[in-house]
């Protein structure tokens, strides 16, 4: 029992803090822009959806990944799991150059896609003709510590973001409040801030993987090698979680775009409560994976009965953890927003996404362990995306899109609806976990 929840607590623990360091990121710009304006708020929040769906691929492909990487793991084949990063790497250099060219060639389409605001979409646009410079920047440490995690290598991600951290709190200080004799660019500079940062966690990745890495160094012939017969596995393993993530991040992206027609105030209030949503969910996802890495290993040393019983424990650690969350939105959430330059219109759809929130952190706090960790662990990558095309697509986006444009219901009633797939989603996701299919070893 002492050492389950000590290597629980090993990987959890630098997953959790590294989820911190990437909300603090979010909470910067959302707080120092939010001292701006409402527009540029709002603007840098719908121009970011870009860069938000194409992280979730890169998760999806990462996760996927490290359901391989971390059953070889249990049977030290590194030279395998060199084959793995190189497909995982080779991937993102692709979809991080589409997502770059789409966005600085075309970001007045891509802004109209979430809103059909003037005001916002000339603002967006500046935002993305300097963001988009940085998402092949990004990439490389991305999927560089993502994949690494599947052997147990997690401290490196806590140093990149965190030094990435302090970086872009005060590159966005000096660039969008025109600090130190430089110009005040307010959204521009928000953008700005975020690509020197991008460029730091780069460096520090590089340094790391060329002198301290203790288990494999990349090489860039990895980009180049094949193997006919891990192709499969991972095509078979890991293409189910990127379209899972791709299908869950347009969903997420779908619901930012009909809030976006909804007003002014309701995505700036939504903005505020997404990262309240993340704030409360850093423990949970740092839970969910290292669930992932710690019950892969189990399973890839052939020990069935104990990953049961790790999977167990992982599931009630959730419940607890996701009372914590919707605690926490309860009480922070209501002081948060009287430190931002919002409407009384923004501040009254805060106050009731507020609780709507709450129940949605909780549901989602264990569907995240359930199918994030305990399924891709063991292999069962594709209910994940059956459950969420059916409960978010099928249901949330489905009902809300009906609430907002058809049946003309008010905001919050629309928002309820938008947000209900977690908490559908539940008794899905405990069946599945009841019928123990997801146990499966899949190294060769």
């Amino acid at each position: 029992m002492k050492n389950f929840y000590k290597s629980a607590a090993a990987l959890m623990l630098p997953l959790a803090l590294q989820n911190l360091i990437n909300v603090s990121v979010s909470t910067a710009d959302v707080v120092m822009l939010g001292k701006v304006g409402e527009t540029a708020l709002s603007a840098s929040s719908l121009a970011g959806q870009a860069y938000f769906v194409m992280t979730l691929i890169f998760f999806g492909l990462t996760s996927g990944a490290t359901i391989l990487v971390a059953q070889y793991w249990g049977k030290k084949d590194i030279e395998t799991i060199e084959l793995v990063l190189g497909m995982a790497m080779r991937i993102g250099f692709i979809i991080a150059a589409i997502f770059s060219a789409v966005v600085l060639l075309f970001p007045g389409a891509v802004m109209r896609l979430f809103t059909d605001e003037q005001i916002v979409i000339t603002e967006g646009i500046k935002y993305l003709r300097i963001i988009g410079f940085s998402y092949i920047i990004a990439m490389i440490p991305l999927v560089y510590t993502n994949v690494i995690r599947g052997v147990e290598q997690v401290i490196i991600s806590t140093i990149v973001y965190g030094t990435s951290l302090i970086v872009n709190i005060i590159c966005n200080a000096i660039f969008i409040f025109g600090l130190l004799g430089c110009p005040a660019m307010g959204i521009r500079g928000a953008a700005l801030g975020t690509l020197i940062a991008r460029i730091v966690e780069l460096i520090i990745v590089i340094i790391y993987d060329r002198r301290f890495n203790p288990v494999l160094k990349f090489k860039f012939s990895f980009l180049f090698k094949k193997s006919k017969e891990l192709g499969h596995d991972f095509r078979v393993y890991a293409l189910p979680v990127v379209f899972n993530e791709l299908a869950w991040g347009c969903g997420i992206a779908t619901i930012t775009a009909i809030i976006g027609r909804l007003g002014q105030a309701a995505v700036a209030a939504n903005s505020v409560m997404q990262v309240g949503r993340q704030m409360a969910m850093i423990l949970s996802f740092g839970a969910a994976g290292a669930t992932s890495i710690l019950l892969g290993k189990t399973i890839g040393e052939g020990k069935t009965e104990l990953a049961k019983e790790y999977g167990t424990r992982f599931l009630k650690m959730s419940i607890v953890l996701g009372a914590f969350g919707a605690l926490a939105i309860l009480i922070v959430m209501p002081i948060a927003g009287n430190f931002l330059n919002l409407s009384d219109q923004a501040r009254e759809y805060l106050h009731y996404m507020t609780f709507v929130m709450s129940y949605f952190c909780f549901a989602q706090s264990i569907n995240s362990t359930l199918i994030v960790g305990i399924f891709r662990a063991g292999g069962d990558s594709k209910i994940g995306l059956i459950i969420d095309i059916c409960t978010l697509w099928c249901f949330s986006i489905a009902t809300g899109f009906l609430a907002a444009f058809v049946f003309k219901l008010p905001v919050m009633v629309v928002y309820i609806f938008l947000v209900s797939d977690e908490v559908v989603k539940l008794p899905f996701a405990f069946k599945r976990y009841k019928s123990y299919k997801w146990l499966r070893n899949v190294t060769r």
